[in-house]
């Protein structure tokens, strides 16, 4: 199967349309995506390096012809760009149009050092809110629902990036933003929002809320699109019985456009990725070197339509692999595991290198283990220690659910590990995103 690119002019009709009309034929091969991908590379990288005085020096210093870049392998060649990069290009040194084409500028918290300043053209945001429509589609959406949408507004995407999607979907967006959950809670009510987008963490807080002010037989939600942080089975299994929905894991990073660029399906078997927009390389986060579908490693992405501030081969840290199969639900667009963790967030304790996901996975396997967790690392006398607190589930007997916790651990990750499992909802619940690790051993 040939595919070709869509004209600008009919993008945002057809990308909906895409995502909607399912089965309509048989879903590419990845050998074909990764054809049109090397055509779309062909003419981006001579763009980028015309437009970018920032790309033009890189690939410049790296003595790299962007001529010479036609296939997935070249990009081998090509220099990985760094977020200490977009952060060292403060405020806008990564511009790639006149001033007179940005119509919008978003940014990263800031958090762990200068934010990240990302321009927009007009056209970034009509290919932002198209990839949104589509993952609002994807998971079953449309022109009756009611979106109450709780991430934040302003500088951040999320919010934004939301409504934007509900709007070119056509269904109402309920636009609450961050935070008051009394408020929240009266717009679930009283206007029956039928979906709701937030944190993962927030979702649980609301959903215990709901359970807790037994009002789960006065709101009408029936599914729930939850990002921003890494999440997993037991967290969302329990959202989802206590608000009686259906939940979608949303991926995306402010570098790239914001939430939207990836979502998974009501197969749920993992997370699709609109490739005529975005191209997605799985590397060895040692080597740098690229591997094949299906083993896991760093996500690497290349804005192949981006024009405000296009990247080439951004390093995201994400651990992820891209699925070497079609998913059953026939989307013609690929999909990608759900973020395992990030490299960045790897624990080194007693010679084991381990990421939160694995945590993730233990308590899913564990009877009477619930979603919520933290894991405290200390060192005594130069020996390294990690506690995990988990709280339990009513019935279970903490020792029992504690001895079977230490045992998974010990078997799927091969470290002993002290556990502590504590009362359902002892632990903080969060309106933005859970803290899960704290790292307490002396530098």
């Amino acid at each position: 199967m040939r595919l070709k690119a869509t004209p600008a002019s009919q993008r945002t009709r057809s990308g909906v349309h895409m995502a909607l009309q399912l089965s309509q034929e048989k879903p590419p091969a990845l050998d074909a995506i990764f054809h049109f991908q090397e055509q779309q590379l062909r003419q981006f990288i001579p763009r980028l390096y015309l437009s970018s005085p920032f790309y033009r020096r890189k690939l410049d210093q790296a003595g790299v012809d962007p001529a010479g870049i036609k296939t997935m392998a070249d990009l081998e060649r090509v220099p990985f760009t760094s977020k200490s990069e977009l952060r060292d290009a403060y405020p806008l040194g990564l511009m790639a149009v006149p001033e007179e084409q940005v119509v919008r500028i978003h940014s990263s918290s800031g958090t762990t050092g200068k934010p990240v300043i990302v321009p927009y053209t007009a056209g970034d945001v009509n290919v932002w809110a198209e990839m949104m429509a589509r993952c609002l589609a994807l998971a079953g959406i449309g022109r009756r629902d009611r979106v109450q949408i709780t991430p934040g507004y302003g500088l951040w995407t999320a919010g934004i990036g939301f409504q934007a999607g509900v709007e070119r979907l056509g269904a109402m967006a309920v636009p609450t933003g961050p935070g008051n959950t009394e408020k929240q809670l009266e717009m679930l009510v009283d206007l029956k929002s039928t979906v709701l987008i937030g944190t993962s963490s927030y979702g649980l807080l609301l959903a215990e809320e709901v359970a807790r002010r037994g009002l789960q037989n006065k709101i009408a939600l029936q599914k729930g699109i939850f990002g921003s942080e890494r999440w997993g089975e037991k967290m969302r299994a329990r959202i989802e019985e206590l608000l009686g929905i259906e939940t979608f894991d949303i991926y995306g990073l402010t570098e790239i456009y914001g939430p939207g660029i990836a979502i998974d399906c009501p197969q749920h078997r993992g997370l699709h990725y609109w490739y005529d927009h975005l191209l997605f390389e799985i590397i060895d986060p040692a080597t740098g070197k690229q591997l094949p579908p299906g083993q896991q490693g760093e996500l690497v992405i290349t804005t192949l339509t981006k024009e405000g501030m296009p990247l080439l081969r951004y390093r995201t840290h994400d651990i992820t692999a891209i699925e070497p199969a079609p998913c059953p639900c026939g989307s013609p667009y690929p999909t990608i595991q759900r973020v395992l963790g990030r490299t960045d967030d790897m624990i080194k304790i007693k010679g084991v290198n381990i990421y939160p996901g694995q945590i993730d996975h233990v308590l899913r396997q564990t009877p009477g283990a619930s979603s919520e967790y933290q894991i405290i690392l200390t060192r005594h006398q130069g020996k390294d220690n990690m506690l995990l607190k988990v709280e339990g589930e009513a019935g279970f007997d903490p020792a029992q659910v504690a001895e079977s916790c230490r045992r998974n651990i010990k078997a799927r990750i091969g470290v002993l590990v002290d556990v502590e499992v504590v009362p359902c909802g002892s632990l903080p619940r969060s309106e933005k995103k859970s803290k899960r690790v704290y790292d307490l051993r002396e530098e």
